[in-house]
């Protein structure tokens, strides 16, 4: 699997990353998550992120990864809590958190902390980006970074405080490819991104259930990209594309609960990246159709 060095870190990842939110809040087995993470570093993918916030998330994956540890780059975030119902940004709170981490994942360093979706008002204070830079100090962490949307995440690329940032870029989540990711590559800031493929909202022809899934559900409709109309893998694989064809992204985390996903993801990135017009053709619909509502989604 390509690797493409995070920023200025010394980090090389893979192109694909794993991401924990989905193996928390569907409440996956101890079983499934070993397989689930041995097949994905089996298939050359080194990134495995999490947070606090994904309730079980960070106590499955290091039951099922810690002895594969030098395999992978782990990230998890802090700051917010227990299935985001509670969050704590003070010095005392963001430290007491990545101790928490660090016992759940079983390990004694992480490559990246994130602050997890913190508002700018917060970011303004400096006390949070304090805490971070402590944790890094005392070793809990070689890198910080942001991980969030929107004018928040402009003001943290902004700071020069961070070494990377973590946003919502697809086919249907484009505002950061205005907003943010410039200057975050002007500063050479790693780029890692969530939702790459907008959840694959459409796949089913239906509404999806999940409430989750509704924002990027009704963007998609109103975009009515013509490729969304082609089989599910080719609909994904250009979807996929797109996000890791933009200047300054260096890798896109994707949850799945399915241990087979992984080599799958690989072989559709195969192609390489979309070519300018295709690119361009997206762009273009995005910008004939997108309103100011349409913001990076949290």
């Amino acid at each position: 699997m390509e690797k493409r060095r995070l920023g200025k870190t010394d980090m090389y990842v893979s192109v694909l990353g794993f991401g924990g939110a989905e193996i928390g809040f569907e409440s996956a087995t101890p079983e499934t998550v070993e397989k689930l993470l041995n097949s994905a570093l089996d298939a050359g993918l080194n990134l495995i992120d999490t947070a606090s916030a994904y309730l079980e998330s960070e106590i499955l994956i290091g039951k099922a990864a810690a002895r594969r540890r030098k395999e992978y780059y782990l990230l998890t975030k802090c700051g917010a809590t227990e299935g985001f119902t509670k969050a704590d940004w003070t010095e005392v709170g963001i430290l007491s958190h990545i101790e928490q981490s660090l016992r759940n994942l079983q390990t004694d360093y992480l490559d990246l902390i994130q602050l997890h979706s913190c508002a700018e008002d917060e970011l303004r204070k400096g006390d949070v980006i304090k805490a971070l830079q402590k944790a890094r100090e005392k070793g809990y962490a070689r890198y910080i970074g942001y991980s969030g949307d929107g004018e928040a995440a402009k003001y943290a690329v902004e700071s020069g405080a961070f070494d990377t940032l973590q946003t919502s870029i697809s086919i249907a989540d484009q505002e950061a490819l205005d907003l943010t990711l410039p200057l975050a590559r002007e500063k050479g800031m790693g780029v890692i991104v969530k939702r790459p493929v907008a959840n694959a909202a459409w796949r089913t022809g239906q509404k999806p259930e999940n409430s989750y899934h509704h924002e990027y559900w009704e963007r998609l409709k109103k975009l009515d990209y013509s490729f969304l109309k082609k089989d599910l893998a080719t609909a994904v694989a250009i979807a996929l594309r797109f996000t890791l064809s933009q200047p300054g992204v260096h890798t896109a985390i994707v949850g799945t609960a399915n241990p087979n996903r992984w080599q799958e993801n690989a072989e559709l990135l195969e192609a390489g990246l979309l070519d300018h017009q295709q690119i361009e053709e997206i762009r273009n619909r995005w910008r004939e159709v997108a309103d100011k509502s349409w913001v990076g989604q949290v």
